[in-house]
């Protein structure tokens, strides 16, 4: 199963991530994208956000309009939520200019300390 992790990291442990993997020249099993805040993490995965790429997991590439009309919302709005997933990695924009969510599944990490 082709998963994404989404975690709440420093950009200096992401970059440390990147240096190991580079030295060692094997791949991460996974595809993990990394946020430097919890905050940050809620705001790119709003509620609505999540919905849409529910719709997505499994559905192959659809245009932006077809994805509106599976979640049951403006295009225009849709269009900016895909933007924002774009921008973030989590989706991708095919060839043809439709848009796809290239996982099977999505794993969400981040840990709260004590302050």
């Amino acid at each position: 199963m082709k998963t994404v992790t989404l975690e709440v990291r420093s950009p200096e442990e992401g970059m440390s991530e990147f240096v190991e993997t580079w030295r060692s020249g094997k791949a991460q099993r996974s595809a993990r994208i990394g946020f430097a805040t919890p905050e940050l993490l809620w705001k790119v995965l709003s509620a609505k956000r999540w919905e849409l790429l529910k719709v997505l997991c499994g559905a192959g590439p659809v245009s932006i309009r077809e994805a509106a009309r599976r979640v049951q919302r403006d295009v225009k709005a849709v269009h900016s939520d895909v933007t924002a997933l774009l921008s973030a990695g989590l989706l991708n924009r095919t060839t043809t200019g439709n848009i796809e969510f290239p996982y099977e599944a999505i794993k969400v990490e981040f840990l709260l300390h004590a302050a």
